[in-house]
């Protein structure tokens, strides 16, 4: 019903605009007294059989929702009661920040993907850790983990950008389970600078200094793109063993528009942003079997982009990956997601 009905209805209306009403709509009807119960019966799946432990923690299942779709951490509880084991916020940056201008997220229908050019739009860390205090409140009865995707200000230059980064560490320490930094995004002027092997390091090495005074320290990923050549993605294998960081999603999305069937008059007009979803998924499986073979399998790798279907997520645990996430794919495919991906997930164990 949703892909027949529900899903043309709602790509009649501007993407971004579509993306806040519906997502309001869930969160009012979840408020009501004992419709998240409901949900919960009819899509979360719990088998002990899709439990997974990576960076010490336990994942009630592989299959998390990705950062920018809930940017400003208000959608933790209704996409646990959806069937995700993890949900990841962000980007969060320390300072709010509008983005880049609209419109900056279109639809490609014919390619099962999306560009967005969304430029890190959030209200700030401190906002979003207040939200996520509220919800550990209620955490109990809801076992997922909460990741907390950081970045930089736009207007923050490059040589500054660690003040930026600890700042939003600091606010979300107590409040998030794992930390993902995210220097690949390509809608963030100058961002994926940061990629390369200097600053990247001393990124790095400096949140594991303040992490490792934390009595607890918390596991710190970090997000790379897929554009990277083998060359740099060597480099990458090489700072997770300096640094000791506990692992690599793969990958946010891509510059590149070589997979795209849209028409190229199309895709012209839509302008510059980073594509995700289908057009994504060779290339990401490729960079997560060349990070794991490479490095022997010595960290593990979240890997998204592309995921629609279990042999889709079953195609990124093959080549490596410890878990997985989706985005893109949640909304061409809908609510059920999630259990239809774990369900599947189970018929190969």
């Amino acid at each position: 019903m949703y892909k027949r009905i529900i899903l043309p209805i709602l790509f009649r209306f501007d993407a971004e605009t579509i993306h806040h009403t519906v997502t309001s709509l869930l969160k009012f009807a979840l408020s009501i007294p004992g419709l998240s119960a409901l949900c919960r019966k009819l899509y979360v799946l719990e088998d002990p059989r899709l439990t997974r432990t990576v960076f010490g923690l336990t994942f009630p299942n592989p299959v998390g929702m990705a950062a920018g779709f809930d940017k400003n951490a208000e959608l933790v509880s209704e996409l646990s009661d959806l069937g995700f084991g993890f949900v990841e916020i962000g980007t969060v940056t320390p300072r709010p920040q509008s983005g880049n201008p609209r419109p900056r997220l279109f639809r490609l229908k014919a390619d099962l993907g999306l560009i967005n050019r969304m430029g890190f739009n959030n209200k700030g860390a401190g906002p979003a850790a207040g939200r996520l205090r509220s919800f550990a409140q209620n955490r109990s009865n809801r076992p997922v983990i909460v990741g907390g995707n950081i970045g930089k200000n736009k207007d923050t230059p490059n040589e500054n950008a660690l003040s930026d980064y600890l700042t939003s560490f600091r606010e979300l320490f107590d409040t998030v389970d794992y930390f993902v930094v995210n220097v690949s995004s390509p809608n963030t002027p100058g961002l994926r600078d940061l990629q390369e092997r200097e600053p990247l390091t001393k990124l790095l090495t400096a949140l594991q200094q303040e992490n490792r005074q934390r009595p607890v320290p918390k596991p710190i990923v970090l997000k790379i793109a897929p554009d990277l050549t083998d060359g740099q993605l060597d480099d990458i294998i090489a700072i997770v063993a300096d640094t000791s960081i506990s692992g690599v999603i793969a990958t946010n999305t891509t510059i590149s528009r070589d997979q795209l069937t849209t028409d190229q008059a199309l895709v012209n007009q839509l302008g510059a942003g980073g594509v995700s979803g289908f057009p994504l998924r060779n290339r990401s499986t490729e960079v997560i079997r060349y990070l794991h073979q490479k490095s022997g399998g010595s960290f593990p790798i979240i890997g998204v982009g592309g995921i629609f279907s279990a042999e889709d997520a079953q195609e990124k645990l093959n080549a490596g990956a410890s878990l997985i996430q989706v985005y893109t794919s949640f909304i061409y495919e809908g609510p059920g997601l999630a259990k239809k991906i774990n369900r599947g997930l189970l018929k190969s164990i």
